[in-house]
């Protein structure tokens, strides 16, 4: 890697797509970072235009390229938010070349993460269902309020995204459901109800209940809801901004810089795993 003093060079994936884009932005306006090339997929439309014009900011003389690997040949990391298959490939790539390795992207299966963890023991990476600063420390408060409260307190997430997004419930409500069961020390897959339809009886004390809203242009919301005799305490989060998410990756990708080869998250990034 790069000298300690030097700016840190990261490639952005999904150069052509919304966040891409955004995330290009973003390095160019943060310090400490410079843009060391922009990928996308073999065929893309994109391919071969200029990877500034794409964000908007003018030409910045690099030019989009479907081929990663000699891309890192002169960075420190890879930041991305992609489909799900195209991490397992990046991951074989960053951890070939034991580089950084920021996963924005969601959705992955159980197999898929074993292959992600895998690749940590040779790759430095930080992997969340959302990068969002504010986001991480809802996971925390979650778990803390999770483990205060009883079993009177039954647990529902609701969450609602844009019409375009693929995937339910978000990586974020799930970031949340597994803090939520980490701090009633359950295990999720055995304590979560994703959908309710017809005469389902009484809930099931215990469990996780899930909400997925889809709808018009909306960035991201979540909500924890403890509802017990009473009374509801709720914890809710608005993104306003996608840019909320590339600020995050991009915390993330200074803070992993001279960090050992490993899987981390954002609550490691920001001191909140102890929580």
């Amino acid at each position: 890697m790069a000298a300690a003093n030097s700016d840190m060079r990261v490639v952005i994936a999904g150069a052509g797509g919304r966040m891409g884009r955004m995330l290009i932005h973003a390095v160019a306006a943060t310090k400490g970072l410079a843009l060391a090339g922009a990928v996308e997929a073999a065929g893309s439309a994109v391919i071969g235009r200029d990877a500034g014009e794409l964000a908007g900011l003018g030409a910045n003389g690099i030019k989009v390229t479907s081929d990663v690997a000699v891309l890192l040949k002169d960075a420190d990391g890879l930041i991305e938010f992609a489909l799900p298959a195209a991490t397992l490939a990046f991951a074989e790539l960053t951890a070939a070349a034991g580089k950084v390795h920021i996963i924005g992207t969601t959705g992955h299966s159980a197999k898929e993460e074993a292959v992600i963890a895998k690749a940590a023991n040779r790759a430095t990476i930080v992997k969340s269902g959302n990068m969002s600063l504010g986001v991480n420390l809802l996971v925390a408060l979650t778990k803390r309020v999770a483990k205060t409260l009883n079993d009177d307190y039954d647990i529902e997430i609701v969450e609602m995204h844009h019409n375009k997004k693929i995937d339910a419930p978000s990586g974020t409500a799930l970031m949340l459901g597994r803090a939520a069961a980490e701090g009633r020390s359950i295990n999720l897959a055995q304590h979560s109800a994703r959908g309710r339809d017809g005469v389902t009886g009484a809930r099931n004390a215990g469990d996780i209940g899930f909400a997925s809203l889809r709808g018009g242009t909306v960035v991201g919301e979540h909500s924890v809801i403890f509802a017990g005799p009473a009374e509801r305490v709720e914890l809710t989060h608005r993104a306003e901004d996608r840019m909320i998410f590339a600020r995050g990756a991009l915390h993330a990708a200074l803070w992993a810089r001279d960090k050992k080869p490993g899987l981390y998250s954002m609550a490691d990034v920001l001191g909140l795993a102890d929580i």
